[in-house]
């Protein structure tokens, strides 16, 4: 079952769609990403398997895909939005554990905030847009590496926006990230008939990764 919470925020009224784990050991907030919204493969297939695990899943809509727009908004009004709606979630709730985390854009807006709050342990991160298509030298790696908690990225091997390769690169060796490839999975996490994973194997890694993530193997 799947709760509604509406947020007030500067840019407008947000949306969480809550899939609330009947013992609650962490709550995952997730964003969406740019070109699309909280019915991506990825982010329904953890809200709809994770809270059986003890984790609740609050997928944020934000204000513009609320609104019917298009276009997202520039990254620092989704940063806004955020950041104005995640006290309104937790206002009323227990003291989970809390991470945040996100796909493509959301997954910016994650790492981008989680030092802005307290409470985070951690960012799972699908497919992180390291960089443009094409473009390489336009590298939003500093926002990855920025986030200050612990790590985990799922990256999709033929990604255009930068391969699990391409992530690993900007590391060092003591950064606590955690990258996950996706075998012949592309930036939407899609992968093709004869790939050398099935859909429901992708399903599969992306929500026993996370639960290892959150809760340990």
């Amino acid at each position: 079952m799947t709760t509604i919470i509406e947020a007030d925020t500067p840019e407008g009224p947000g949306r969480f769609h809550v899939a609330a784990a009947e013992d609650e050991r962490a709550l995952l907030i997730m964003g969406h990403g740019a070109g699309g919204g909280i019915d991506a493969v990825d982010l329904s297939v953890l809200a709809s398997r994770l809270p059986a695990r003890g984790i609740s899943v609050a997928r944020f809509e934000q204000p513009w895909r609320v609104a019917g727009k298009k276009v997202a908004s520039p990254p620092p009004r989704l940063d806004i939005a955020w950041n104005a709606a995640v006290p309104r979630l937790l206002a009323d709730r227990p003291q989970p554990p809390i991470y945040f985390g996100g796909r493509s854009a959301g997954a910016r807006v994650a790492c981008r905030t989680a030092p802005e709050f307290e409470r985070v342990s951690g960012v799972v991160c699908c497919a992180f847009p390291l960089h443009p298509p094409g473009r390489p030298d336009r590298s939003r790696a500093p926002e990855l590496l920025g986030a200050g908690v612990p790590r985990l990225v799922l990256q999709g091997e033929k990604d255009t926006f930068g391969g699990p390769d391409e992530i690993r690169a900007e590391l060092a060796a003591d950064d606590p990230v955690t990258v996950v490839p996706v075998l012949g999975a592309d930036h939407s996490m899609r992968v093709a008939k004869t790939g050398p994973i099935t859909p429901a194997e992708l399903r599969d890694l992306v929500c026993r990764s996370v639960i290892d993530f959150i809760l340990g193997s």
